[in-house]
């Protein structure tokens, strides 16, 4: 569609429409579960169009969502039998009525051009909004404090205002959708100037003392006074970029969504299968775990169930919060309502096994860390290495669907997130601490139930003094993970900062597992290797994005959070703050060891793959307005654009993005109802291997910590996403 704007006048008349109908043909024929039709405008066929059509006649809520065709034409596949409200979104376009549908139909969906350019862009994604806020410009760092310029005194550089403006602000939700640009829920009228009604806001319900802690890295006075200028510029009209239509393969895609989860709870991850093995639970439930507990969807049977998960000692509820508290800002949206009392028990990540059984990161016990961790106790791992951080938050359990019981396993190191080996110990990794990465032997857990002797850490330490071991005394990190570096001695470099704890984890098919260290600029890739009589034999290696605070910032790549690897052993990592999805292949670096093994040694493993999308205003360096939360390697061709496709969360973008390695070509797989799809975390499944793009697809989750703020408002949940590529538009 051209960008032009084309205003609409009497003469879209029925003999107009009809007129075009007769150009394009007798429609598409539809088999007895499909909806099929065209939809046109007074312009003529409406290519690159999304038509939804949802069912409220299920347990749960259940649509579909297809691209038109070039002539306007399009396809919903499979649909199950019931009752369907049938309507047309895209860009330029208002959205169109709701026409009822029923399988087998064939509907001539008449769509209408917006009538402003303002109004089209309520429609845009979340990142093309945000992308104008303006960023302080690169002369003004590093900061220098409130009574200075007013950006914070840790901001060295103008990347590290960007990394902590996304990973920081658009860590919990999306930044830019109408909730944050306009602040609906707020009378501004009440407020003095925009930088009194942001103040307010980020201080109000029981996120706010979090988002409070973030500004003030930043800088406060220089934060608020961007916020509110851009805000400010909204109000007055402004109106950023206009997003492409969905094209070439972006128009192949079918989603297929239910809606799960909580009003109060968010879904933080979900899981669907055994990445090792993505034929295992065909068919079956889809779990998601995080605020709102444990949710299993049925995509089968359209129903969706919660549960409240299990702990050895009762703790506080997690969804307890400030907003009843006669010191704090009650939330915009909730009031003083009294919290949902979800028993989520910090849950952050699921994983299955190759059993079927459901292994999650939660809380178990209190935070106090156990005896047998520390200094004294006679656990082998103990001894060569006693765990210096004496609270944690998480710990590890799973659930078993066949029974429908919890175990419950404490650890000694930080969880966050886990993923499986493909050894004969069915090695469960965890991450969450560069002090120390962890792992439990499932295969000895299950013979023996002992959870001490299953589980085993290694401290993160890298041979600097070149000698091709690891020996004792090392280089020791102060609290924040600073060190200086004795070259004659090796060097420990995790931190026991809790906000610099380490983040994605994934084992290689070396044998060796890696993480990424994320909130410093520019963020770690850590490997570790375990030799054959670890702890002892335990080594580490360190590899950071290229950055180079005296050089072209348009080369710098920072921001680490996600990690994935393809079957041909090459790591990748969204870089959530430069806006890239990177990848990594250590086959390439001439240096592993040594006095300036220490992060920048190896620029020529890196590869850099800019991520689509509008750039902030006033940014010098490569940083688009998008997030990635997260990032995963599709390695057995679950989605059908083939084997090893990486693919990012656009977080910030209603997206995900899956990249061509070979011809740098992105497929932007858009999610664009309701607003605000934001995603964690996603994973691929094949239900059935000979059924062609009908038997497989990919999985995510809306997993935004503000469900409130998706397109429908208070009382919207969280949705669980199927995505698929079909060989063309009509494809049935």
């Amino acid at each position: 569609m051209s960008t032009k704007w084309r205003m609409i006048g009497g003469y879209a008349t029925a003999a107009f429409l009809a007129a075009a109908l007769m150009v394009l043909g007798p429609p598409v024929a539809a088999q007895g579960d499909d909806i099929s039709g065209v939809v046109t405008s007074a312009a003529g066929p409406e290519a690159g169009v999304w038509v939804i059509a949802e069912t409220q006649d299920f347990d749960t809520g259940f649509r579909k969502i297809v691209v038109t065709d070039d002539d306007g034409r399009f396809l919903v596949p499979d649909l199950p039998d019931a009752a369907y409200e049938v309507w047309v979104r895209g860009y330029g376009l208002t959205d169109s009525e709701k026409t009822p549908a029923r399988p087998g139909d064939d509907l001539a969906l008449t769509a209408t051009e917006a009538a402003s350019p303002h109004e089209a862009a309520e429609i845009y994604p979340a990142n093309y909004w945000y992308s104008l806020l303006e960023v302080p410009p690169a002369g003004d760092f590093p900061g220098t404090g409130p009574r200075g310029n007013g950006i914070g005194t840790a901001m060295r550089t103008q990347a590290d205002w960007v990394d902590r403006l996304k990973d920081g602000c658009q860590l919990c939700h999306q930044l830019g959708n109408k909730a944050t640009r306009e602040m609906p829920m707020l009378d501004l009228d009440e407020f003095d100037s925009a930088v009194d009604a942001w103040e307010y806001r980020i201080r109000a319900g029981g996120a706010g003392p979090a988002m409070a802690v973030e500004i003030n890295r930043m800088g406060r006075p220089r934060a608020l006074q961007l916020y509110a200028d851009w805000s400010d510029r909204i109000a007055a009209g402004e109106l950023p970029p206009v997003p492409p239509r969905p094209q070439g393969r972006e128009r192949n895609l079918v989603l297929s969504m239910w809606k799960w989860g909580h009003p109060r709870g968010m879904v933080h991850d979900e899981i669907t299968t055994d990445k090792r093995n993505p034929t295992l639970n065909a068919n079956g439930p889809i779990y998601g775990v995080g605020g709102a507990g444990l949710v299993i969807t049925d995509p089968r049977t359209h129903t969706s169930v919660r549960m409240d998960l299990p702990t050895r000692i009762e703790r506080p509820r997690s969804n307890d919060s400030y907003q009843g508290s006669s010191t704090a800002i009650p939330s915009l949206y909730w009031a003083n309502e009294p919290p949902a009392g979800l028993q989520s028990r910090s849950a952050h990540n699921p994983m299955l096994d190759d059993k079927g059984r459901l292994w999650i990161t939660q809380a178990v016990r209190p935070n106090d860390v156990p005896d047998w961790c520390l200094e004294g106790s006679d656990h082998p791992y103990a001894q060569y290495y006693p765990i210096q951080h004496r609270a944690e938050s998480r710990q590890l359990s799973y659930y078993d669907p066949e029974t429908g019981e919890f175990e419950l396993i404490d650890t000694c190191y930080f969880t966050h997130h886990l993923q499986f080996a493909d050894d004969a110990d069915d090695t469960l990794w965890l991450s969450g601490s560069t002090e120390a990465i962890g792992w439990l032997n499932t295969r000895l857990y299950d013979e023996t139930g002992d959870e001490q002797a299953s589980q085993g850490w290694c401290p993160t330490v890298i041979d600097t003094n070149g000698d091709g071991r690891i020996t004792k005394p090392w280089n020791e990190p102060d609290y924040n993970g600073d060190v200086e570096i004795d070259p004659a001695r090796d060097t420990r470099i995790g931190s026991l900062d809790k906000f610099k704890r380490a983040y994605g984890v994934i084992p290689h098919p070396d044998g060796s597992v890696w993480i990424t260290r994320r909130f410093d600029v520019p963020g770690r890739l850590v490997r570790l290797d375990l030799g054959e009589n670890p702890p002892e034999t335990c080594i580490s290696e360190v590899y950071e994005p290229p950055y180079d605070p005296a050089g072209d910032p348009s080369a710098w790549g920072y921001g680490p959070r996600g990690i994935d690897v393809d079957r041909n052993g090459i790591i990748w990592t969204a870089l959530g703050g430069s806006g890239h999805l990177a990848s990594f292949d250590r086959s390439k670096c001439t240096v592993l060891n040594g006095p300036t093994a220490t992060g920048q040694h190896c620029r020529e493993g890196w590869t850099l793959h800019p991520t689509p999308g509008p750039t902030f205003k006033g940014f010098e360096g490569s940083a688009n307005a998008d997030y990635h939360y997260y990032n995963w390697v599709d390695q057995f061709d679950t989605l059908g654009l083939g084997a090893n496709v990486p693919i990012a969360t656009g977080t910030t973008s209603d997206a995900l993005l899956a990249l061509d390695p070979d011809s740098g070509e992105w497929v932007i797989m858009r999610v664009p109802y309701p607003l605000g799809f934001y995603s964690r975390g996603l994973d691929g499944r094949i239900d059935d291997p000979d059924a062609g793009w009908k038997g497989r697809g990919v999985w995510s989750s809306f997993n935004t910590g503000s469900p409130f703020h998706l397109e429908g408002g208070k009382g919207a949940t969280s949705e669980i996403v199927r995505f698929q590529i079909r060989p063309h538009p009509l494809a049935n």
